[in-house]
């Protein structure tokens, strides 16, 4: 009796906290068959106090319910305790405790979306597609992604014990990994010839707009005459926050929408318009993705294909069209919640579909050795159906990875056969720039 009167209470009261009253809205009125819904779940919490094997505190039960109720929902909305919720928020400004590996859940094994650029994972070799069979010695089978990240963040210097399936290989993989702060600078770059630049973004914090209008300022300083081609790199890049990727794609436009979000109420309906303060030069632009290319990466991509002001290399991107909002609770715990999907501007949303490319280009061969399929977004339990693409994507070109001659330009590039392709398009954009128009008797 005590359980549905403190479920009934709770369901009563007002959510008087601030940021949650402004975040989540007010409580709906509750019909009759909602009370017996929680008659139910007030039953089963009384059972499991007095005839559990072991005991079990009310904290516990409520925690592991609310887990369930979330991660029941869709691939992205969790419940997070107060330790997660800290950690969480600190991730947005670019710096935690962990491995650096972004995690997502994929037919009852924890798999990895993408390893963030210099962190512990990525220089031991964790792939895209890996599936983290053990995490110390632990099945993470039916783990949840809240108890495998649990497990995986802690204190600084604490080695780490995982095991990974990888496609193509027999056995298990051991990695033994040492927990390091990760501090995240979201943007690397360099010339790759006297007049074309290399922006790659590895993921959208706090700064990331910032850090980007600064690679630009310091790249278009190093060339001849400006910067006269980009190439911007969102491969394994697994997105982060809304309003940076605005701002990113801001930077490349200069009017027209970048991206709107739609959701249940108002306020998650919003258009982000192009501004034309601030407006990089037009300079041609080949935008690379690849199937670790998530949420906040794949905006910047949709805005400026949809206003063909990029020509977009690669392969598909991983399809994740939803936006997650951050709720604290009284407690200090909070939830990630799906609130709203997002579309790109002419209306295409990439929910469970992803960019396509305008031109497809494989990884080399020497680049790819027994590699795990990659995981998208449609291959999540759960996962919102894409109902509201206005249109098809055109038909990409095909391109297949061939052996090829070293190119002459840094040892990173020749490993890197769709960064050569996008570099060779910019130089040969260039050079037909350079061109002068035929005249009415055929000369030049």
């Amino acid at each position: 009796m005590f359980l549905r009167i403190l479920l009934s209470m709770l369901l009563l009261l007002p959510l008087w906290q601030p940021a949650l009253a402004a975040t989540a809205g007010a409580p709906q009125p509750k019909s009759d068959s909602d009370y017996a819904q929680l008659d139910l779940l007030a039953d089963v919490l009384a059972l499991v106090q007095q005839n559990y094997v072991e005991p079990v505190t009310l904290h516990d039960m409520v925690y592991g319910a609310i887990d369930g109720l979330l991660t029941s929902l869709d691939p992205h909305s969790e419940f997070m305790t107060p330790e997660m919720f800290r950690e969480a928020q600190i991730e947005t400004e670019g710096e935690f405790n962990g491995l650096g590996i972004e995690i997502t859940a994929r037919d009852q094994f924890i798999t990895v979306i993408a390893p963030i650029a210099d962190t512990p994972a990525e220089r031991a070799g964790i792939r895209a597609g890996d599936r983290i069979v053990e995490i110390n010695g632990v099945p993470t089978q039916q783990m949840s992604l809240m108890q495998a990240v649990q497990k995986m963040r802690g204190q600084r210097g604490e080695a780490i014990d995982l095991k990974v399936a990888r496609p193509g290989h027999s056995d298990l993989l051991p990695f033994r990994l040492l927990r390091e702060k990760i501090q995240v600078a979201s943007t690397k770059f360099r010339t790759l010839t006297p007049d074309i630049g290399y922006l790659r973004i590895t993921q959208f914090q706090m700064s990331t707009a910032q850090e980007t209008q600064n690679a630009l300022t310091s790249l278009a300083g190093k060339t001849r005459s400006g910067l006269q081609g980009l190439v911007l790199d969102l491969r394994n890049n697994p997105g982060g926050l809304l309003e940076q990727a605005v701002k990113v794609a801001d930077l490349f436009l200069d009017s027209g929408p970048i991206v709107s979000t739609r959701g249940r109420r108002d306020s998650d309906n919003s258009l982000y318009p192009a501004t034309s303060p601030g407006t990089q030069p037009r300079y041609p632009i080949v935008i690379l993705i690849d199937g670790g290319s998530a949420s906040a990466a794949e905006i910047v991509a949709g805005a400026l294909q949809d206003q063909k002001r990029a020509l977009i290399l690669g392969t598909q991107s991983f399809g994740k069209g939803s936006v997650q909002t951050l709720i604290p609770l009284e407690d200090g715990s909070g939830l990630r919640l799906t609130t709203a999907q997002y579309f790109t501007p002419n209306g295409h949303s990439i929910q469970a579909r992803g960019i396509t490319p305008d031109i497809v280009v494989e990884p080399a061969r020497w680049t790819v050795e027994n590699d795990a399929m990659p995981v998208r977004e449609k291959d999540l339990k759960n996962h919102f159906t894409n109902v509201a693409a206005s249109s098809a994507p055109s038909k990409p070109v095909q391109t297949q990875a061939v052996d090829r001659p070293d190119h002459d330009s840094t040892e990173a590039v020749q490993q890197d056969f769709p960064l050569l392709r996008a570099t060779d398009i910019l130089l040969g954009w260039a050079r037909f720039a350079q061109l002068t128009p035929a005249t009415g008797n055929g000369e030049r």
